[in-house]
Order: structure tokens, then C-alpha cells, then sequence
């Protein structure tokens, strides 16, 4: 008798102990795999998103826009925050155990002697299942960085890149304009480049004149703006409850607030619907506000109402906790906001906690599992002076026991810092 076939957590096992580094930032490895596979050149329009924070909001926003449209679209984003499959999806739907298997199988058959780290192997299974379930477009976010990230193999028709902000310096470079010149990798000569911010560096440009890529900028190309909806009897005056969108391509007016949550989720939409029309497919108007009204992404200023609410947002950089305390502050409670928090060992903490110390009256600090994670006892040595007393707990279910049971009605909690805590958040509130 052979072996018996592996299931998906053998293979996801297998892949984490194969390379000897998680990361390792490189085209040619995979480029090569990718060719014996056949899916390097993908043969339907795709779209690729880079950029500091925002990325999977607006992968979100184009695979609803374009479902709307009837167009069967494969999204491919990371991390998970629960399921291995919700990185894989074909029409919104995650990707069957079965099919990333396959996947797997042909991809071990095709590399050889190449070593592939866990996320290239990601990335060529969401080609490669693409291309079996017969996709006719394909949204694919990057990973890390963008010029030697694996889904940069493909040559995308558009390419997003949503902001610049400081994150992997270890991986991208020490200064915004190192990350924005390896960021704007991802464009192509001739093809659209879609910034979905005015606040770039100059390497930013530099690359997009060197590559001779086509660039769509926000605020200058296409541009939004709230839009008072007086026939409305709920919006109670809040001019944010309908907003306008205008470029060269189209206007549109009276567009229903994303159903994402933040204010930021204008700028990410307006980023999806330039990118949707500087492409090669034609989206109507309606599908746009379909889109707008049926997109979902877990974990992003995510709401769960009750006595005590909760609110999750995977919040683990700077500029994604700076919005994140404006959208809290935004958002008053009549009690108290109780923070669960833990974080990754290359994360900024010290600064992320002086951006959000002043809104937190109580931390409970989770341990992440090693070799990234940090042991709570770390997270508190390096929150602010003066913040709040903190808890410490060996787990993210620990501490979410911990919070429920010092909440009282009126409270919320507030649980960020990783993909790793907003995960576990979630299945302890039992939300997946």
C-alpha cells in the first residue's frame, strides 16, 4: 500500500518546514514554477493591489463590484483569519479543501528540486485553481512589498497601489521612499497605475516614470465627495450616508455608503472604481452600487453589537492604527473601551500604543504563539508611560474571557494588533 494522500493541514505543515526561511522576497523561484505549471501568462483580465494598508478592502470592493457584474472573478488575499481556503476564492466562494489539494499535488509535481516558501505556494495553488475553475478575471493581492512579491509574476492589466506607509523595514527599507520604490514594482510600461493616495513619496514617481507605467491619481484623476441626501429620511442630515465618485471615465452620484465600516472605505471604494475602469472589463453603474452594498471583509473595523460591543480590526501598523483611533474616536461609548491586544515581534508597539493609549481604559494582553509572536509580557514593557493598567494572558481566548468578565453593559472592547488576534476573536465569539 502507498502512503496515504495528504489532507490540506499536512500540506500546509509540509510547506512551513520545506524552505528554511517563511519569507524570502524573490521572482525567479517561483516565475519557474509558475511556467511548468502554465499559469504564469493567466489569459483573463487581472487586477493586482499593493500598498502599505487598504489592500484587502479593495481587493473586496473589485470582487464585489465585479460579481455584481456577473463576472465570475478569483480573489486571491492573505492572511486568513481563521480558514487556510478564505485566501482562495472563486464568486465570493472560499476554495474547497479538495481543490487546494490538487493544486498542491501539481505544484509539488512541477518544482523539483525548487524550494517554494509557504506564501509562493499560496500564490501559485490561487493561479492555478483560477485556472481550473475557469475564471474570467482575477484580483490578486500582494503579499509583501510588491517588486519581488510571488503574485508580481503575473503581468496585471491594472495595478492598485492603495497607500506608502512604514511597515517591514526589515524586508523593504528604512525610509517610505525604500518601501514606495519596492511598492510601485508591481506596475507595468504602458498599463494603468491607480494611486489610491496623494501622500507618496517621490521614489513612487520616480519608478512610475522609469517603468513607463500609465498613472491614475486620487484626488487628481478621480476624486469623491459626500453628497447630502435630503429625500432620505434616515440620513438625519449626515452627509455621509451618500457620496459621489467622478473621473474622466464616469460620475456617478448618490452611491450608497460602503458597507465596509470607517471613513476610509470611501477612499478604498473610489481607489476600486477607478481600478475596475482603467481595466478591460465594462462595469455598469448598477453593479457598482450592488457592490457597494454586498461587500464583506471580516476584521476591519468589524462591529459586533451587543450589552458589550465588540469591535475587531486587524489594525498592526502605524498608519492602520492611526485610523483606527480616528474611527474609534468617531464612534463614543457611554462606558469604558477595553482593548485586547497582541501583536507580531516586527510590529512597531511602542508607537502603536502612543496612538492608542489615550482611547483605552483598560489592556489585556495576549501572548501570540511563537516564533513571531511576542509573549504579553513584552507588549506591556513597551506600551506608553501613563497607559492603562494591563492584564496579561497566555492566549487571545484567554483574554477574551478575561474582557468579558471585567466588561459591564456599556463597555466595549476593542481587539486588534494582528491577523492572529482578530482570528481567534472571532471564533471565540463564535462569529465563524
Amino acid at each position: 500500500m502507498g502512503a496515504p494522500a495528504r489532507r490540506l493541514a499536512d500540506w500546509l505543515e509540509l510547506q512551513q518546514r520545506i524552505h528554511p526561511r517563511s519569507i524570502e522576497l524573490g521572482l525567479a523561484r517561483v516565475t519557474g514554477v509558475a511556467r511548468a505549471l502554465g499559469v504564469d501568462r493567466p489569459g483573463v483580465p487581472t487586477w493586482i493591489v499593493g500598498g502599505t494598508n487598504g489592500k484587502g478592502s479593495t481587493v473586496a470592493l473589485l470582487e464585489a463590484m465585479l460579481a455584481a457584474a456577473g463576472v465570475v472573478t478569483g480573489a486571491f488575499t492573505s492572511p486568513h483569519l481563521v480558514r487556510y481556503n478564505e485566501r482562495v476564492r472563486i464568486g465570493g466562494v472560499e476554495a474547497t479543501d479538495a481543490e487546494l489539494v490538487g493544486a498542491f499535488e501539481a505544484i509539488e509535481r512541477a518544482r523539483g528540486t525548487t524550494t517554494l516558501t509557504y506564501f509562493e505556494f499560496s500564490a501559485l495553488a490561487a493561479l492555478l485553481v483560477f485556472r481550473r475553475r475557469g475564471v474570467a478575471a482575477q484580483v490578486l493581492e500582494v503579499g509583501l512589498g510588491g517588486r519581488l512579491d510571488a503574485v508580481n509574476l503575473v503581468d496585471a492589466d491594472v495595478a492598485v497601489l492603495c497607500s506608502i506607509g512604514h511597515d517591514h523595514h526589515e524586508w523593504l527599507g528604512p525610509t517610505l521612499d525604500d518601501i514606495g520604490r519596492e511598492k510601485a514594482g508591481i506596475f507595468r510600461a504602458g498599463r494603468p497605475a491607480v494611486l489610491g493616495s496623494a501622500a507618496l513619496p517621490a521614489s513612487v514617481w520616480d519608478e512610475i516614470a522609469r517603468i513607463g507605467a500609465r498613472p491614475l491619481l486620487a484626488g487628481r484623476d478621480f476624486s469623491w465627495a459626500h453628497a447630502r441626501d435630503a429625500g432620505d429620511p434616515g440620513n438625519g442630515g449626515n452627509d455621509s450616508v451618500r457620496w459621489d465618485y467622478r473621473s474622466a471615465a464616469r460620475s456617478i452620484t448618490g452611491l450608497p455608503r460602503p458597507a465596509l465600516a470607517g471613513d476610509i472605505q470611501f477612499d478604498n471604494a473610489a481607489t476600486a472604481i477607478a481600478a475596475l475602469d482603467a481595466g478591460p472589463i465594462a462595469v455598469p453603474d448598477a453593479a457598482i452600487r450592488a457592490g457597494l452594498g454586498r461587500v464583506r471583509l471580516p476584521g476591519r473595523f468589524q462591529i459586533v453589537p451587543g450589552e458589550v460591543e465588540w469591535i475587531l480590526d486587524v489594525a498592526h501598523n502605524l498608519p492602520a492604527a492611526a485610523a483606527f483611533a480616528r474611527h474609534l474616536a468617531a464612534r463614543p461609548v457611554a462606558g469604558r473601551t477595553i482593548a485586547v491586544a497582541g501583536f507580531l515581534d516586527d510590529k512597531d508597539v511602542a508607537a502603536i500604543g502612543r496612538l492608542l493609549a489615550p482611547a483605552i481604559d483598560a489592556w489585556v494582553v495576549a501572548s501570540l504563539p511563537p516564533p513571531r509572536g511576542l509573549p504579553a509580557a513584552s507588549v506591556v514593557e513597551r506600551l506608553p508611560p501613563g497607559a492603562a493598567p494591563a492584564v496579561m494572558c497566555d492566549s487571545v481566548d484567554l483574554a477574551c474571557t478575561r474582557a468579558q468578565a471585567i466588561a459591564r453593559p456599556g463597555d466595549r472592547v476593542v481587539a486588534f494588533g494582528s491577523f492572529h488576534v482578530v482570528g481567534p476573536v472571532l471564533e471565540w465569539l463564535r462569529l465563524y
